[in-house]
């Protein structure tokens, strides 16, 4: 094998690597504990079988599949500078650490939300459990 054929081989490997990567990896936002919200990266890990989730500031959080108890999706509306209404789309994860119980929620953005509960599913197995009048496959405007 030749230079530009080794170059070319690790070229589409890299590229088959990233997209392959891009695909379980999500911008999200998580609330710390006094309420504000902190942007994070949500990825899906099927080498360790866990779900992290990476706040910018803050401990990156790291749940096994197998820790998981339930997922839920709900959408809650919030008012905007132009006093209109907006969703929110919010992922709550319950899941045990040893004995304890424990949750984290993420919120997401409306083009990610069908995208990362597709991932979740595909990944752990879990539907998330649609609260309140939710419909996760409906176009929410």
């Amino acid at each position: 094998m030749g230079v530009k054929t080794i170059s070319s081989v690790l070229l589409s490997f890299t590229l088959l690597t990233a997209i392959g990567t891009a695909e379980t990896a999500f911008r999200v936002e998580v609330p710390d504990l006094k309420g504000k919200e902190a942007k994070a990266i949500l990825m899906f890990d099927d080498v360790t079988k866990s779900i992290e989730i990476r706040p910018t500031k803050h401990v990156p959080v790291v749940i096994p599949y197998a820790n998981i108890e339930k997922c839920s999706y709900q959408y809650t509306h919030e008012r905007t500078a132009a006093l209109t209404e907006a969703k929110v789309h919010w992922l709550e994860i319950d899941y045990h650490e040893g004995d304890a119980h424990k949750e984290i929620v993420v919120r997401m953005s409306n083009s990610n939300r069908i995208k990362i509960l597709d991932a979740l599913k595909r990944y752990t197995g879990i539907d998330a459990e649609i609260e309140g009048n939710a419909d996760k496959r409906r176009q929410v405007h």
